[in-house]
């Protein structure tokens, strides 16, 4: 079973990861207010991680269907989502 450090490790990985999105100057506007708003999510302490990670990963799934993203924007989203999808209680 994976324990409550691996879970935060992965979570904050998940983080920098997207935090180099929303931080890199060629990121399409839109899409870094997005990622922006899904870090303030997944730092936000009042659930568990497991249920900020698999909302995050939801809204991300929608986040990766812009036309405007850039093919290399779309995969590090979906690094941020391989990690997020590792948090299990």
């Amino acid at each position: 079973m994976i324990d409550d450090k691996q879970n935060k490790e992965a979570m904050k990985e998940a983080i920098e990861t997207l935090n180099q999105i929303a931080t890199n100057h060629s990121t399409p506007k839109t899409i870094k207010k997005s990622i922006t708003d899904l870090i303030a999510d997944l730092n936000n302490e009042e659930y568990s991680l497991s249920v900020r990670a698999n909302n995050t990963i939801s809204l991300l799934d929608d986040v990766t269907q812009d036309p405007n993203m850039p093919s290399y924007v779309r995969t590090q989203l979906w690094q941020a989502v391989s990690k997020l999808e590792s948090i299990r209680e």
